[in-house]
């Protein structure tokens, strides 16, 4: 065999082992800040608290758009409760197999009620949502001007 073939074959063997250990970062919109990060379950449980003010985020991507990549879900941990987080101006998007990544989001919380249209949309993507009778819901999302993804 031709030495430059075999050296050839076997960079592109071992490259692989020499990265493998490796985490890889997926960064999407504005650089994130150094301020503490706020667990997920707090604002899960204390929303109010945490309404219209920049809060910096930790936790792991539940679920996300199926679609787009328009938005994901991030909670505390996999299949716990969580909240839906978009992205500002919709200006950036995730990888659509972003699902079990960590996540890091600086941005705003916000508090409404998502009319039956718009639940059934959302659950459509692949969303988690807690309906009432008239199929509406009430939902704790998050506005984010940056992320970080990590797997």
């Amino acid at each position: 065999m031709n030495p430059k073939y075999l050296t050839a074959a076997i960079c592109f063997l071992i490259t692989p082992l020499l990265f493998a250990g490796e985490t890889s970062v997926v960064l999407r919109g504005q650089p994130l800040s150094d301020r503490p990060a706020v667990a997920v379950s707090e604002v899960v449980s204390n929303p109010d608290k945490y309404a219209k003010e920049s809060v910096l985020l930790e936790g792991v991507i539940d679920t996300a758009c199926e679609r787009k990549g328009c938005w994901m879900q991030l909670a505390a941990q996999k299949d716990g409760p969580g909240l839906r987080v978009t992205f500002k101006d919709y200006g950036f998007f995730i990888p659509l197999d972003a699902r079990g990544m960590k996540a890091r989001a600086e941005g705003v919380v916000s508090v409404k009620t998502l009319t039956k249209e718009e639940s059934e949309h959302l659950e459509s993507e692949g969303a988690k949502l807690s309906r009432s009778a008239d199929g509406t819901a009430r939902e704790i999302s998050f506005v984010a001007s940056g992320v970080e993804l990590r797997r």
